[in-house]
């Protein structure tokens, strides 16, 4: 389903090709030989924007998502796995995500990299070109640390700094009530998405 939102209308090249089950909805570009696969949904939050770029092949099921202050971004000749989710982004040229990767807000990937099934690259973290994220592993940090999923403490000393909420949500985590402020502000935001059409 191709859906304008927000004013904005996605913008298929005529040799891409979206699959009548995905959907794609808002300031979304995808490029020439791109193949967005059944299930898979790209959305740019208002503000937001997605820029998919030429033979690029996002798999089922997936998701690609932009906010205001979170574009994303896929260069060339990249695969993003099948169930695997990429958030507010910026991923370079031939980079593979494999199945069930997750890839967050304000990260960097360089060329050539792999995050494989189930790895993980945190907010704010950047990936070398030619990296590699382990089965499993997380990837934080500028430069980024990969841990292993077992190094918990060791993860955590490098993301807390990254600081998730506020980052995200503009939400300082030490203040009361932070998921109400954070799910609050999400429902205003992701309401308007009852003007759309498809």
């Amino acid at each position: 389903m191709i859906v304008s939102y927000a004013g904005h209308s996605p913008a298929i090249d005529t040799d891409a090709w979206v699959a009548p089950d995905a959907t794609v909805c808002g300031d979304v570009t995808v490029g020439a030989g791109s193949r967005v696969m059944h299930g898979s949904r790209l959305v740019a939050e208002a503000g937001g924007s997605i820029r998919i770029g030429r033979y690029c092949i996002v798999l089922e099921n997936a998701v690609i998502r932009a906010t205001a202050r979170h574009p994303c971004m896929i260069g060339n000749y990249c695969i993003v796995g099948p169930n695997s989710h990429v958030v507010g982004a910026e991923v370079g040229d031939e980079v593979f995500i494999a199945t069930g990767a997750a890839v967050f807000h304000g990260a960097h990937i360089g060329r050539g990299s792999e995050v494989r099934i189930n790895g993980t690259v945190h907010l704010r973290t950047r990936l070398e070109p030619g990296a590699v994220v382990p089965i499993g592993w997380i990837a934080v940090g500028d430069p980024a640390q990969v841990l292993p999923p077992d190094r918990h403490e060791a993860i955590w000393s490098h993301q807390k700094p990254l600081d998730f909420p506020g980052y995200v949500y503009g939400v300082d985590r030490n203040e009361p009530d932070v998921m109400l402020k954070i799910t609050g502000g999400l429902s205003a935001a992701l309401g308007v998405h009852r003007t759309e059409s498809a």
